[in-house]
């Protein structure tokens, strides 16, 4: 039914959905979906400012995949399309050579879209209200941790980020003054493995 809320979460296995995935304009697609509603190829081509019928064959794809679906419409003309789930995963951790170069190229098509978002901010920040600019913008931390709790310090931030959820599927739960927020997040260890790691030992 349309007014079905979507499952919370898709978790990729198969590496060729993921590069099937990875492409800007099906991961463009998808965001607005998630983020706007169900929509026809027509309204997401005028939204991206990109041409129908490249739209219409990128939503194929994506539904070919398991990404997105079609749902009823107003009438029978053109039945709009809508994301099956809010969040789309993998794991970068596998073994698996084809899912390792599948995951390397959808994080490299993220990075590039997180850039051109975080650009498309700058070029408006100008024009937003002082609370909005104070709120919003750009951080870092360093911090000196192991693995396990750098995978325990993501847990903690999904979960906070999870009590919003119920915003995205039903907009009479957005308090007044709310927005469309993109909160990017990255975990990019640096400098060289510890030596007990690359031994496969564990520390202790």
């Amino acid at each position: 039914m349309a007014d079905e809320i979507p499952r919370r979460a898709l978790k990729v296995t198969d590496p060729r959905a993921l590069r099937a995935y990875a492409h800007p304009l099906r991961m463009r697609l998808i965001g607005l979906l998630r983020g706007e509603g169900p929509m026809t190829a027509t309204q997401a081509a005028a939204r991206l400012d990109d041409n129908v019928p490249n739209c219409s064959f990128h939503l194929r794809q994506l539904a070919k995949y398991g990404f997105a679906e079609r749902v009823p419409g107003a009438d029978a003309r053109e039945r709009p399309w809508r994301a099956t789930t809010q969040y789309t995963s993998w794991d970068d951790d596998s073994d698996d050579p084809a899912m390792r170069e599948a995951t390397d190229k959808i994080n490299s098509v993220m990075v590039a879209l997180y850039l051109q978002r975080a650009q498309d901010y700058l070029a408006i920040r100008v024009d937003e209200p002082a609370e909005w600019r104070a709120a919003a913008g750009f951080g870092d931390a360093l911090l000196h941790v192991t693995a396990a709790e750098l995978s325990e310090i993501t847990a903690q931030i999904d979960a906070l980020l999870a009590r919003y959820d119920e915003r995205i599927a039903d907009p009479a739960k957005r308090p007044p003054g709310s927005r469309p927020v993109t909160f990017v997040q990255m975990a990019l260890p640096r400098g060289a493995v510890p030596p007990h790691e690359t031994a496969g030992g564990d520390g202790s």
